[in-house]
């Protein structure tokens, strides 16, 4: 699926946004983290060995909620399935995203041997408000 104007715009921005994963009981887990997208898919980065990582491998179903930060009722609300995690790049894309939030050349908040990964999620479902 495409995504819609107003949900790269608000992917590209910088907005935070709320991610849900399902835990292992099905209860869900949510989380606050920067985004991105390549046009097609919802991009964000973790850490390996994060709640939300661990979650993601069992089940790849995630929500992700983005409000716009100027005009909190500009909102994409983007449901789909994770199609890949990886390591390869993810130190550059957390860098990326540092300086897209913090206006930083390096992401700051690196704890040692902490491996990073790029989790990119392929929109099935999107609702839009404030247009």
């Amino acid at each position: 699926m495409e995504l819609p104007a107003l949900a790269k715009k608000l992917l590209l921005g910088k907005n935070f946004a709320t991610v849900a994963t399902v835990m292992g009981d099905g209860s869900p887990q949510a989380t606050v983290v920067w985004v991105d997208t390549d046009g097609k898919h919802v991009i964000f980065n973790t850490a390996d060995g994060r709640l939300k990582a661990k979650n993601l491998r069992r089940d790849k179903r995630v929500a992700v909620a983005v409000l716009g930060s100027e005009n909190a009722y500009q909102q994409a609300m983007i449901r789909g399935s994770v199609v890949e995690m990886t390591a390869a790049g993810a130190d550059e894309h957390i860098d990326k995203m540092a300086k897209k939030y913090l206006n930083a050349d390096k992401y700051p908040f690196r704890q040692p041997g902490e491996k990073r990964l790029i989790v990119k999620v392929l929109p099935e479902k999107v609702a839009l408000m404030g247009e």
